[in-house]
């Protein structure tokens, strides 16, 4: 089951206020950026949040998940709390850096 568009804006409208937040459709799936990092993965209408040392206490109780094959574990956020939400999201958009531009390779 793929994440539907519905669910996809209803995460954005969730953390909105922490700054600019837009998604992107990857491979069916969505990437969530806050201010251009990506901060959230969202598979199948659940939200995923890298494991980080400076979320470790917040989401101690948090499920614990892979978003797709291959991936690191994950916190599973809730996303119905939208304070909750709102707080990792704050803290995880100022640990994860912009990613890296891609440049034109060279023929």
């Amino acid at each position: 089951m793929s994440t539907t568009v519905d669910f996809i804006e209803y995460v954005c409208k969730q953390i909105e206020g922490i700054g600019v937040v837009r998604y992107r459709k990857m491979f069916g799936e969505y990437m969530v950026y806050v201010n251009d990092k990506p901060v959230l993965i969202v598979c199948d209408n659940t939200v995923y949040v890298k494991k980080l040392p400076e979320l470790e206490e917040l989401l101690a109780n948090a499920e614990l998940g892979y978003p797709y094959k291959g991936a690191r574990e994950h916190y599973i956020l809730e996303i119905e709390n939208a304070d909750l939400s709102r707080q990792v999201v704050a803290i995880a958009e100022t640990i994860i850096p912009l990613p890296k531009s891609k440049k034109p390779k060279a023929n």
